[in-house]
């Protein structure tokens, strides 16, 4: 506990270490909004408003970060799981949560979860991010993206090889991995290559 068990201090390296991951959690918060808006079919981005849903993400990750908890931020498993049993009832997942929290404390369950074999959970986990992945090129399916316009193909070719090839930009000391490279290397894109498409004729 802050002030409690320890003082508060600022460590610039540390600060510099995590910052990048902010467009890990955004890139993630963007994506899981559009595959809840298919899934749902309601438009989250309006209602409650993206201002909101980053601001509620954000004040979580900062209370959790206190208390020493680990990130909290929205996860592609949970998606998953909604997608494949039709159940978006935001009471049901709190339940759940709350559930899981008091079953923690069960040593007998927790004893019993570990003992789950390593491929079945790997199995699960693979279905899961699936999910989460095969509901988002459903989104750019549905939307119609224009793959033979040669900029939306270049930028998600590098999108895709980037992010699951783990590259990883180092900037002296700074290092931006994964999916915050990916989701920088695509932003830069979008704002440097042409669109072919602009300005033809009819």
């Amino acid at each position: 506990i802050p002030f409690v068990n320890y003082s508060f201090k600022f460590y610039p390296s540390a600060i510099l270490t995590m910052a990048p991951i902010a467009f890990v959690t955004m890139t993630e918060h963007f994506g899981h909004l559009m595959v809840l808006n298919s899934l749902t079919e309601r438009d989250y981005f309006k209602d409650p408003g993206l201002d909101h849903t980053l601001t509620g993400d954000g004040l979580a990750q900062i209370i959790a970060g206190f208390f020493g908890a680990p990130p909290v931020t929205s996860y592609g498993e949970n998606i998953g799981v909604m997608a494949l049993s039709k159940v978006y009832s935001v009471y049901v997942i709190a339940g759940a949560a709350v559930i899981a929290v008091l079953m923690s404390f069960i040593g007998k369950l927790s004893a019993l979860l570990h003992s789950i074999p390593t491929p079945v959970l790997g199995g699960l986990s693979i279905a899961l991010f699936g999910v989460i992945a095969a509901s988002g090129m459903k989104i750019l399916v549905e939307h119609k993206i224009d793959f033979d316009n040669k900029k939306n193909l270049l930028i998600a070719s590098v999108i895709l090889v980037s992010g699951i090839g783990g590259l990883m930009i180092d900037l002296g000391g700074l290092q931006i991995t994964g999916v915050a490279s990916s989701t920088i290397l695509g932003i830069l894109l979008y704002q440097i290559l042409p669109d072919p498409n602009k300005g033809s004729k009819d």
